[in-house]
């Protein structure tokens, strides 16, 4: 499998501990996991605020994608979205997304919205319960 960009649904879920988000560790130990700024920037903030630095450290440390945002394409997905009843997908989701399919890496995420339009755009996921 390529590369897994973790989103920041499961990093907050993984955090608290939920059981069902310990299903990064395979991916943590095979070294398969990755994350871009956009992610961080919704993590970070919190997480420095309550003084967890050790897990600002753990995620800068995991490799970074690089965010190259194609405005007419996260256009395009949205009025795509819209058209067929997904409502409620914010910006940032769709750049993860677009983000994703641009480094041909599968998207871990427990939000239902990329599972709903990933054929449209052609995003890999992996989507768990």
């Amino acid at each position: 499998m390529s590369k897994v960009l973790v989103d920041s649904s499961v990093w907050i879920s993984f955090f608290k501990g939920d059981e069902k988000a310990k299903l990064i560790l395979p991916l943590i130990d095979s070294n398969q996991i990755c994350i871009n700024d956009l992610i961080l920037s919704e993590l970070i903030p919190s997480l420095i605020h309550r003084k967890e630095n050790d897990l600002v450290k753990l995620l800068n440390s995991i490799e970074k994608l690089k965010i190259e945002i194609e405005w007419a394409e996260i256009i395009d997905i949205q009025i795509y979205n819209l058209k067929n009843g997904i409502n409620k997908v914010g910006i940032p989701d769709l750049i993860i997304a677009q983000n994703a399919v641009q480094n041909k890496v599968h998207l871990l995420s427990f939000d239902k919205h990329f599972e709903l339009m990933k054929k449209h755009i052609g995003l890999k996921t992996l989507h768990y319960e």
